[in-house]
């Protein structure tokens, strides 16, 4: 796959490794069986404490179409609908980028479902991309205790593998050669902002 520049697509493995030291070692602390959601919203907390970026969860658009109220001052929502189909699950600006990305945690150890990723969530990182924004998709591998930043650029080769049903799943071997590992830490919990910088430099991206 080369990009329009000409420019080959090739891994990360290596250049991840040569900028950013020896991989992160496993921490067997707080965030250890934390969910991935939970480890992302605390660390996007912490960099908007600082106001590194503002990344924030999107919200679900449902369509509500019952509400209880037990108590007066509470209201239960007892029936409700998808309004449609969601796309992304995180967004916001860093550095005046645009950034979108999808979260996904499996407890697979060599290898990543394809299917759990959607074909509307794929088509919108790519048109996200596409209009000069980051897009990624960050992998939390719970029995790995591992967190990855998985390039768009990555994610499309893959998909239409699996389109063409040549494939499933992404191997782990593959998601080290192309990802970039992220640091696990107390504060943060998932320190990805150096890895989207890292990003920016290895695709030559620029605004």
């Amino acid at each position: 796959m080369h990009y329009p520049n000409g420019k080959k697509f090739e891994g990360k493995r290596d250049q991840a490794k040569s900028r950013l030291g020896p991989k992160t070692k496993k921490v067997q602390f707080g965030q250890r069986g934390m969910r991935l959601e939970n480890m992302l919203n605390q660390s996007n907390q912490w960099y908007l404490n600082r106001g590194l970026a503002v990344i924030h969860k999107k919200p679900t658009p449902i369509q509500v179409v019952k509400v209880d109220y037990p108590k007066r001052a509470r209201a239960k929502i007892t029936e409700a609908y998808y309004r449609q189909a969601s796309t992304t699950d995180y967004n916001g600006i860093y550095k005046g980028w645009y950034v979108d990305f999808e979260a996904k945690q499996s407890d697979r150890m060599q290898s990543f479902p394809l299917n759990n990723i959607k074909d509307h969530q794929v088509k919108h990182m790519a048109a996200c991309s596409r209009a000069g924004g980051l897009s990624f998709v960050i992998f939390w591998f719970s029995k790995r205790q591992e967190a990855y930043l998985y390039p768009i650029e990555a994610l499309l080769k893959d998909w239409r593998a699996y389109q063409d049903s040549e494939r499933s799943s992404i191997p782990f071997q593959q998601i080290e050669d192309y990802a970039y590992p992220i640091a696990l830490k107390y504060q943060p919990y998932l320190d990805y902002l150096p890895l989207i910088d890292q990003y920016i430099a290895d695709y030559g991206k620029s605004h």
